[in-house]
């Protein structure tokens, strides 16, 4: 009796081990299993996100507008798929000649009635500054400055000192010309994303006189004449200057011309990214807008049409695109003023010049607060 009893707990254990390995074994299955089942879902989100058409649209223009990262571009897709995109997103651009006698440099006092928010914003002085005034931008996807220059007579170019060998910070370039404000201008050799703004792209001019010439330019001049109104050219630099131009940088596209928009299918071909840009009203005032971006949480950047709308805001006539990416920088009185996508740390990144604000007629000035 005894054995029997024991031989029976000794099947009835064994039948309790058993089962608690098949629970194991099916505990494992099931978190296995679930886990398979999480990765196929990650990997088909995935690819319904990469076969996105907005997403593409969004990827391939802005990886392909950078100088040192277009092979992300095609880390996910093929070279077909890239330049199926590219084609469909490019700007078919406003070629006009300037009419340059539409610019009548005039009154600019605050008025007492205003077209739009906009007016009223921009002519609403800053305490004590008669020379500029900035205007913080926020939008859900990206944020920025406009600079608002109320005498074009203030605006200039500044090169670098040691053009050819080095560049120099946007702040520098204010500080060494006795500035106020500060963006940057063209563009410049930029291998591997590591280029020090030694060695500018296209023309350069400076009062009047060609100071550079080098490949690579877009073959449009952005400038101001001797008049300081805003000329947006493709004549080559020795005509330009003959017909009154006084600086100006090479890059492009016009955005504005004439009050004429340039007309961007898909997002032109740019992608988003952090913008310079320059402008000037029909009144004589010179805008200069920043947008931050490339920033994951805090801005992500604009897209060529975010550009121009902001720009048709504050009446931009004439307008057109400066370097941007990295290279997107504000200066204000001696101090970085915006977030730039790299080079915060050392001030901003060295570019070959910089269009700036001085004070000739000892306006006024009194340096903003920055808004947080």
């Amino acid at each position: 009796m005894l054995k029997n009893k024991k031989k029976e707990i000794e099947v009835l254990e064994l039948n309790e081990e058993d089962t608690k390995k098949k629970r194991k074994m099916r505990l494992k299955i099931s978190k296995f299993t679930i886990l398979i089942i999480l990765l196929d879902i990650i990997v088909l989100d995935g690819l319904i996100v990469i076969n996105n058409n907005e997403f593409k649209a969004f990827w391939i223009p802005t990886a392909m507008t950078t100088m040192s990262h277009k092979y992300l571009a095609y880390t996910l897709y093929n070279e077909d798929t890239v330049n199926k995109v590219m084609s469909a997103n490019y700007i078919e651009q406003n070629n006009e000649e300037i009419n340059l006698d539409d610019i009548v440099i005039g009154d600019n006092k605050e008025k007492s009635h205003y077209s739009s928010v906009f007016e009223k914003e921009l002519f609403t002085r800053m305490e004590n500054n008669e020379v500029y005034k900035i205007i913080r931008l926020e939008e859900s996807k990206y944020k920025g400055y406009l600079t608002v220059i109320y005498d074009p007579s203030d605006v200039e170019l500044a090169v670098s000192s040691k053009l050819g060998k080095a560049g120099q910070s946007v702040n520098n370039l204010v500080k060494e010309n006795n500035g106020l404000v500060g963006i940057n201008g063209g563009g410049f050799e930029d291998l591997d994303g590591w280029g020090n703004g030694s060695i500018p792209y296209g023309a350069i001019i400076k009062d009047g006189q060609l100071i550079w010439q080098h490949s690579g330019g877009s073959g449009q001049l952005i400038g101001f004449t001797k008049d300081h109104k805003m000329n947006l050219t493709s004549k080559a630099p020795a005509e330009a200057i003959a017909e009154g131009m006084m600086d100006a940088v090479e890059f492009g596209p016009n955005l504005i011309v004439n009050g004429k928009v340039s007309k961007i299918h898909g997002d032109g071909g740019w992608g988003t990214a952090p913008r310079s840009v320059i402008a000037q009203r029909k009144d004589g005032i010179v805008l200069f807008l920043i947008i931050e971006g490339r920033l994951p949480g805090y801005s992500t950047g604009a897209t060529m049409n975010d550009v121009i709308d902001i720009l048709l805001r504050y009446k931009a006539y004439n307008a057109a695109n400066l370097d941007g990416g990295a290279s997107s920088t504000m200066s204000v009185e001696g101090k970085l003023w915006n977030k730039p996508s790299a080079g915060e740390s050392y001030g901003g990144r060295t570019v070959s010049n910089a269009w700036i604000v001085t004070n000739k007629q000892n306006k006024p000035a009194q340096a903003p607060v920055k808004s947080k």
